[in-house]
């Protein structure tokens, strides 16, 4: 029987659009004030992309290239292209293809868009990692891209959701590992149905005759819609489960940890997750002031801006948890 191989994270990038969107700037808007959000968020400031610079693929490219620089490798090695995001560009084709489009990869390598949200990058690293452990590809692009910014609800009545979003993408290139000290060790999905409308943009739906009357006709069903008690009373559960799922498997303990990459939902979640782990807080990365919830991006934005940073070494421990709409959680742990 073959021996499946590691997969090791080769390359990282980010990307955020330039125009920074403080607190001060929404409080007329939306009749909200800085010292609210914080307090209920941690968000100082968050990122808007700009029409006509910025797209979700587009995004997606500019943190590519600063990983496949990283890895060492041209656009063209990538044989495999995996993209997470809620926002595409289009309704279809996916954003993957977009990207791949921009990138100028020519070799016809496939490009798979993952749809879960606030767990999405860590599915999708789930997947690229198996193409590489069964040996199918040696070269895997992974990317999460979000614009939240264009589909909010800016006014009074849904400042509760668009304080909380933001916009930004980061990636990462998977290659075989070359030695045990630079591997992803295991990933670990989970999804629970049952709370799916808790989180949720309900329309455009396709369940309609025709959707695009109804569209017109409930505007307000395009914003996004969260039971953020309830979000935040089941994150806090799953995000220490999932983790400590990630360190049992590999018969690690939380304090070999070097650095904990939480998906970026809210500080109070963090510091909860932290707490409960009993981690510092020299292991546990956010960038969330800066950048708010990027959903599919905020997992490898924060990671590569934390490899940037000098936080994240070669060797390193570094363990990645996200929880988000669906309900779907997820954890990769690896060695850096």
């Amino acid at each position: 029987m073959a021996t499946l191989r590691h997969s090791f994270i080769a390359g990282v990038g980010h990307y955020v659009p330039s125009r920074v969107v403080k607190n001060a700037e929404l409080e007329p808007m939306m009749n909200t004030s800085d010292a609210w959000i914080q307090e209920r968020t941690g968000i100082q400031e968050r990122r808007w992309f700009e029409e006509g610079k910025d797209t979700t693929a587009n995004m997606g490219a500019n943190a590519a290239r600063k990983a496949l620089e990283m890895a060492g490798v041209e656009a063209n090695d990538v044989q495999m292209i995996v993209f997470a995001t809620l926002s595409p560009d289009y309704f279809f084709p996916g954003s993957g293809v977009l990207m791949q489009r921009e990138l100028g990869i020519t070799n016809n390598c496939p490009a798979l868009d993952v749809r879960n949200q606030c767990s999405g990058f860590v599915y999708a690293l789930s997947v690229a990692d198996q193409f590489i452990r069964t040996g199918m590809y040696d070269t895997v692009l992974v990317v999460g891209s979000e614009i939240h910014s264009s589909g909010l609800d800016k006014s009074p009545e849904g400042r509760g959701v668009a304080v909380i979003f933001g916009d930004g993408a980061g990636a990462m290139v998977l290659r075989p590992s070359p030695s045990e000290n630079q591997a992803i060790l295991s990933t670990h999905l989970h999804a629970q149905g049952e709370h799916a409308e808790e989180l949720i943009v309900k329309e455009p739906s396709s369940n309609r005759n025709n959707r695009v009357e109804y569209i017109v006709a409930n505007q307000a069903e395009l914003y996004p819609y969260m039971n953020g008690q309830n979000v935040f009373k089941h994150a806090v559960v799953r995000f220490p489960q999932v983790i400590k799922e990630a360190l049992d498997q590999n018969g690690l303990q939380a304090s070999e940890i070097d650095m904990l990459i939480p998906h970026q939902a809210n500080l109070r979640i963090t510091q909860y997750v932290q707490q409960k782990m009993g981690l510092g807080d020299d292991k546990v990365y956010s960038n969330i002031q800066r950048y708010g919830n990027t959903t599919a991006a905020s997992v490898p934005l924060a990671f590569s801006e934390a490899v940037q940073e000098g936080k994240i070494k070669r060797g390193d421990l570094v363990c990645l948890a996200a929880f988000g709409s669906g309900f779907t959680w997820a954890s990769a742990l690896l060695k850096f």
